[in-house]
C-alpha cells in the first residue's frame, strides 16, 4: 500500500479555492471570541489578527463601520461599527 503524501499549498492557493474566510487566523475560534464585545473577550481574536494574511479582505467584507458591527475586523476590535479604545488606543 502506497504512504499517503503530504500536499502543500499557499495562502493565495487556500485564499482561491476555499474563500477568504478559510484563510483567516481566526477561522478556528469560537463566535463567542470574534463577536466579543469587550477587549479581555476579544483577546485571542485579535491575536489572531496580528498573523492574519487577509485583514484587507475581512475590512472590506465586514465593512464594519458601515454595518454597526460589534466584534473583532481586521485587527480591531468595534462596538456599534466604531472603533473600541484598547489601553488608551484605537486598534
Amino acid at each position: 500500500m502506497p504512504t499517503p503524501s503530504v500536499v502543500s499549498v499557499s495562502a493565495p492557493e487556500v485564499l482561491e479555492f476555499f474563500g477568504w474566510r478559510a484563510a483567516a487566523a481566526c477561522a478556528g475560534l469560537s463566535p463567542a471570541v470574534v463577536f466579543a464585545r469587550r477587549a479581555a473577550d476579544a483577546e485571542p481574536a485579535l491575536r489572531a489578527c496580528a498573523r492574519c494574511p487577509v485583514l484587507r479582505q475581512c475590512e472590506e467584507s465586514v465593512a464594519p463601520a458601515d454595518s454597526w458591527f460589534d466584534g473583532v475586523s481586521a485587527g480591531r476590535l468595534w462596538r456599534n461599527g466604531r472603533p473600541v479604545a484598547i489601553d488608551g488606543r484605537r486598534r
